[in-house]
């Protein structure tokens, strides 16, 4: 059986996740047979690197021993039990596990299965905890332009990526959106920290204008991933928690792309050396196995709603699939390889060469800029580069570049005209050496 029988099969029956499906009339879905380390290989034979981890989740390569290993000895004993009222070894010890690796404060875990879900917990869980507060005013949250925070309705609510909002718009929360400290439009001759810091001043104004009203602001720590990979100096986080204690707002910090060394550190607000009220992670909690998403919070929250249960108080939210013990095996094995191997450490020397690797192509005409946060690097590509102007959205340039690096053994997915790496952390330094090579002669055919 190869890519055509089953591409024709699927076109029959599958409507698939951010596509517009006519596309496929001239861009050939690719069935995946099989997946080993970073590498994707069809059922025709052909391998592609998989430089965006497939969706940005694998953190340890496909088919990693380890992880299946423990999927594998878990599924012999149990595969799933409702966590109302039961519970379980492997959640439990996952649970343990990550708040003593999370910033300090955060003492409870809340499970769902996708990142969006993560994120209607913790917003639904700081607008409760103010109604059981008797504060029934504050109805409203503060988020900043450009983010991205998933696509269920409430989470749709808090992001600011039109592509994705715009139609929408009728069914959604009234969110306070404030200017996002994006360093890609600071002023000549400032540094990130400086940009970063005077853009904080937008933040503030919006806190003590609607402290009284606003439940929480919630940001994505350091990199606007769906914003175009758009990234920011930790200053901007350390201003924010000094001004949400201040103005009595709850921090939500989604680390859901960010979370898990993606950023240079375990988690993105450790950079900052902050502690959020609410931590949402996911993507690659698992190693990129199976869905699974965690809202952590402090027990101050827990307490508002631990009461009898008259009170009306509990937080009577749930799926059914919360803390699957499969998923918790596979999150307790990709602890253990970030323990056993000393990822963090491995890690900058892979981010810097990526570095390396991608530094001459801010030579090319049409690369704006380079910029790089840990082991997510981005090229931004503009018709102009004096003037940073961009193409034209309808000339699709980012889907030439996608087109190019299929060709030539590379997935990559550019987010309009960005193009960006953010690869598995088992990639070596040829690989990463084939990944710029790939995405500058995309580029530079896709600009000529």
């Amino acid at each position: 059986m190869g890519n055509d029988t089953l591409t024709q099969r699927d076109l029959n029956v599958l409507w698939h996740p951010c596509t517009q499906m006519r596309d496929h009339e001239s861009v050939p879905l690719i069935p995946i047979k099989r997946g080993r380390g970073v590498w994707l290989q069809d059922y025709d034979g052909n391998r592609y690197l998989d430089a965006i981890s497939s969706w940005w989740v694998n953190l340890f390569g496909h088919a990693n021993p380890r992880i299946n290993n423990a999927i594998a000895q878990q599924a012999a004993d149990l595969e799933h039990v409702m966590l109302a009222g039961f519970t379980h070894e492997p959640v439990i010890t996952l649970s343990e596990r990550v708040l003593h690796l999370a910033p300090a404060g955060l003492r409870r875990c809340f499970y769902a299965d996708s990142g969006s879900a993560a994120v209607e917990i913790a917003l639904k869980m700081s607008f409760h905890y103010w109604q059981n507060q008797g504060c029934r005013e504050r109805t409203r949250f503060i988020s900043l332009s450009n983010s991205y925070h998933g696509e269920t309705l409430g989470a749709l609510s808090v992001g600011d990526v039109a592509l994705y909002k715009k139609t929408y718009q009728p069914l959604l929360l009234q969110n306070i959106t404030v200017p996002s400290p994006d360093c890609y439009h600071r002023e000549p001759g400032s540094s990130w920290e400086q940009h970063s810091a005077r853009m904080f001043a937008a933040m503030e104004q919006a806190l003590e204008r609607h402290a009284e009203t606003a439940c929480a602001v919630i940001v994505e720590p350091l990199v606007q991933c769906a914003g175009a990979m758009r990234m920011y100096h930790p200053i901007y986080l350390r201003l924010l928690r000094q001004a949400c204690d201040r103005y009595r707002v709850h921090l939500i910090a989604d680390e859901i792309a960010v979370g898990f060394g993606r950023t240079g550190s375990l988690f993105a607000c450790e950079q900052a050396d902050i502690s959020p009220d609410f931590l949402c992670l996911g993507k690659g909690l698992t190693g990129g196995y199976l869905p699974l998403s965690v809202c952590l919070t402090t027990d101050e929250i827990y307490q508002a709603f631990y009461a009898d249960y008259a009170e009306l108080k509990a937080f009577l939210h749930s799926h059914s699939y919360s803390g699957n013990p499969l998923a918790c095996a596979a999150a307790l094995a990709t602890l253990d390889i970030f323990e056993q191997d000393n990822i963090i450490e491995q890690n900058k020397a892979l981010a810097a060469h990526m570095a390396e690797s991608c530094a001459p192509l801010q030579e090319q005409a049409h690369i704006a800029e380079i910029r790089q946060t840990g082991m997510i690097l981005a090229l931004e590509m503009v018709a102009d580069k004096a003037s940073r102007s961009p193409y034209p959205w309808q000339e699709r340039r980012g889907l030439q570049v996608y087109r190019h690096a299929l060709a030539n053994g590379v997935l990559l997915r550019p987010l309009g005209d960005v193009v960006y790496l953010m690869p598995p952390y088992v990639i070596n330094f040829q690989e990463l050496d084939l990944l710029a090579k790939v995405a500058g002669e995309g580029i530079a055919s896709a600009t000529t």
